[in-house]
């Protein structure tokens, strides 16, 4: 049997190992997430500089004013789902990256949780006649905080969940809108 200074020591160890290996896929699945984005970043570039270059060497072949303008309001509205869709590319990307953080984080909290409990009735079996109020007092105050934790999760899940909503909203007014102005602009 293991005296409780070692158990403390040896639960110091792992849970100094799993917040390393937390940390370190935490990093990982950042680095993916800004390697998405750059990636992104540079495909629009490339894209709107071949796109720009096209469109104005169109506007330049105008023959008239009435041509220019036409041609102006036929390039509206491409451009404007193009922003529409550069912004849904980085909320993916934004939300993926998120989603992947919580259940790195969930996973490992859950790890500890469950070591750190097993770690606690472990040495409550070897708790002095007389303390079992004070064990029974951490046990619920370690219950209280992961039923804190859990609600929090759930809040913040669905605070996510709202504020994605209310992108997509704002995303799909926006593109009704455009669509209409340049629909009326082509009359």
């Amino acid at each position: 049997m293991f005296s409780v200074p070692e158990q403390f020591s040896a639960a110091t160890k792992a849970n100094f190992d799993a917040q390393l290996a937390l940390i370190t896929a935490l990093t990982g699945k950042a680095f993916e997430g800004v390697e998405k984005f750059v990636e992104l970043n540079l495909t629009v570039a490339k894209t709107s500089m071949e796109e720009s270059t096209a469109a104005a060497k169109q506007l330049l072949s105008a023959k008239d004013p009435q041509e220019f303008f036409s041609l102006s309001a036929a390039q509206a509205q491409p451009n404007a789902e193009k922003a529409l869709a550069y912004g849904r590319h980085l909320s993916n990307i934004a939300s993926s990256t998120q989603a992947e953080f919580t259940r790195a984080a969930e996973t490992q909290i859950a790890e500890t949780n469950r070591k750190v409990l097993a770690l606690f009735d472990e040495v409550s079996k070897n708790a002095p006649a007389g303390t079992e109020n004070v064990v029974a007092f951490v046990k619920t105050a370690i219950n209280n905080a992961n039923a804190s934790y859990d609600q929090f999760t759930k809040s913040s899940k669905q605070a996510v969940e709202a504020l994605e909503a209310n992108l997509n909203n704002a995303v799909t007014q926006i593109s009704t809108a455009t669509e209409k102005a340049t629909a009326r602009s082509k009359k």
